[in-house]
């Protein structure tokens, strides 16, 4: 009878720990209570990186975190739902306040109307940063932390960008002339980004896209430096051995907060939730045999 009542009790708790793992966190809240906000500047058409000056030749300092009377980042009612909207008309980001290493992260996107310079004739564009480290700012546009790309983008949701000095491995066909590597689960892992031979850019394997107006889901797990994009229920990326450099030596980039972009477009996103992995999901862990 003893020996049941224990075997009873570790089944309860094993149920319990897994039950545990199962829940979802959600990151969203009227007052974004779970994010800090950075915005740096209204970036205009000819930006070559240098820091903008003001007429007289000064140099303009960045907007900051956490400043109030900008409306980039706010929380709108859409059908009946609470949404966060950014507006994109400045350069900046959410920055969630808790790092993170092992997770499941999944949202819904869709796009607004508007676009602003210098990307009002481009493509409209966003992103998810996840791994990120150190100060926001650090990078071309002089906004983002150290961090993987999860790109945002019209027609490529789910391609990989390298911020700062980061690098990756990702499952693709090696680029050609002009031609970018292509992400596809079939072929070998190839380095990329800071100190690779290939720059720290891959398209998606797909385009998986919802027509304009629909609602699209993301999804990007992370376990172990190992990290996949998903878009629509479809996996665009795999990538592996994430890291980044400093100072000529390479170090692990596997844990970090998430950003959220605004840059230069409309967008919507609901539905923000996370949570936390034990192990990577047996579903997923075949594309890394």
């Amino acid at each position: 009878m003893r020996n049941s009542i224990i075997i009873i009790l570790s089944v309860f708790l094993f149920l319990s720990c897994s039950n545990t793992n199962e829940e979802w966190e959600s990151l969203m809240d009227t007052d974004l209570s779970k994010w800090d906000r950075y915005l740096s500047y209204k970036h205009k058409l000819g930006y070559n990186g240098d820091q903008p000056k003001d007429a007289d030749g000064n140099l303009i300092p960045p907007i900051g975190l956490n400043r109030d009377g900008y409306d980039v980042f706010t929380v709108v009612e859409d059908g009946g739902e609470k949404v966060l909207k950014i507006s994109g008309e400045i350069y900046g980001c959410l920055i969630s306040k808790k790092e993170y290493d092992n997770y499941h992260l999944r949202l819904k996107m869709k796009w607004g109307d508007k676009k602003f310079e210098p990307r009002k004739k481009l493509l409209k564009d966003s992103g998810i940063l996840y791994h990120s480290i150190g100060e926001p700012g650090a990078e071309y546009w002089r906004t983002w932390m150290l961090s993987q790309e999860f790109q945002v983008m019209e027609g490529h949701l789910g391609d990989y960008w390298s911020q700062i000095t980061s690098a990756i491995d990702i499952r693709a066909y090696l680029p050609e002339y002009i031609m970018n590597p292509v992400a596809d689960a079939g072929q070998p892992f190839l380095p990329m980004g800071q100190n690779e031979e290939i720059q720290g850019f891959c398209l998606r394997s797909g385009n998986y896209e919802n027509a304009p107006g629909e609602w699209n889901t993301l999804e990007l797990i992370c376990y172990d430096g190992n990290s996949l994009h998903i878009v629509n229920g479809q996996v665009v990326m795999v990538l592996r051995n994430s890291r980044y450099i400093k100072e000529d030596e390479t170090l692990p980039l596997d844990n970090g907060k998430i950003q959220i972009q605004s840059e230069a477009a409309e967008v919507y996103y609901k539905d923000i939730e996370i949570r936390e992995l034990d192990e990577m999901p047996e579903d997923f862990a075949r594309y890394y045999n």
